[in-house]
């Protein structure tokens, strides 16, 4: 356990905590908190930390959330600018019990921190919002350089994982924004879920044809006991597989690895994509 705590860590740290804002870095239990801590990054969480779904291998805490935050989008652009960070990432938790499921929450985050001197770019990483148009168009026309959302597993293994979600669904929402042709699409897979290599590859091949163009890809570790289930742990080599069969089907740029998550060198995904 890397139980690190220099000085940029504990800047970061106290940021988060004077601004009253969450971080899936923390609520997700990321292995690379501390890495990315230490680095003055960390994945802004929005929509308040309690999430209306019950994925199976999430660590974000299920239930009814509390009423939306006005003030949290200048709150983020505020923290943002304290850290010095020059690229922001943000998600959420899903907000099933809203019309818009936070829509238009995150469009006002995108435009705060659109006043952030020296921001080099904006990536979102949003639920389905159960497919909603009117959402979609919402978060488009705020103007995100990166729209991400995670296919998270293969088809067979949907229903089990994330029962509240679906396969097509996910395609569908990265298909529509993709059209768009205004950001960069983005998605990302676990592993070792029981699913076979044919079937993270056929995921793959499915993520490219819908026009994603950043993919990552990483090793499920299970939060807490009552989790899903680990069924395997994919070797370094087999990671280089799904890297190149990605790069191969039209992806342009990719991080696949055990300890990649979806904001792993994000910036730098960005970049790669857009050369």
């Amino acid at each position: 356990m890397d139980l690190r705590t220099d000085q940029h860590f504990a800047e970061v740290s106290h940021v988060l905590r004077e601004k009253g804002l969450h971080t899936v870095c923390k609520s997700a239990k990321c292995p690379n908190r501390h890495t990315c801590w230490n680095a003055g990054t960390a994945t802004f969480m929005i929509l308040g930390d309690t999430c209306t779904r019950n994925c199976r291998f999430c660590g974000i805490r299920s239930g009814m959330p509390e009423k939306l935050d006005a003030r949290e989008p200048q709150r983020v652009a505020e923290a943002l600018a304290i850290m010095n960070l020059r690229y922001a990432v943000v998600t959420s938790v899903t907000r099933d019990d809203l019309p818009d499921g936070g829509a238009h929450h995150f469009a006002e985050v995108i435009r705060a921190l659109r006043a952030v001197p020296g921001l080099i770019g904006v990536e979102v990483l949003t639920p389905d919002f159960n497919g909603l148009e009117a959402s979609l168009s919402t978060v488009a026309e705020a103007g995100p350089d990166v729209f991400n959302h995670n296919l998270e597993t293969v088809r067979r293994l949907q229903q089990e994982i994330r029962p509240q979600a679906s396969y097509r669904c996910s395609l569908d929402v990265l298909h529509r924004m993709a059209e768009r042709g205004t950001m960069l699409v983005k998605s990302g897979l676990m592993v070792g879920l029981g699913e076979t290599d044919d079937e993270v590859i056929e995921a793959i091949h499915d993520l490219a044809s819908v026009g994603c163009r950043i993919l990552t890809v990483g090793q499920y570790l299970a939060p807490e006991r009552h989790h899903y289930p680990v069924h395997r742990y994919v070797s370094p080599d087999v990671f280089d597989l799904y890297r190149e069969e990605a790069l191969k089907a039209g992806i342009r740029a990719v991080a696949s690895a055990p300890l990649v998550r979806s904001s792993y060198r994000a910036a730098e995904l960005m970049m790669q994509a857009e050369g």
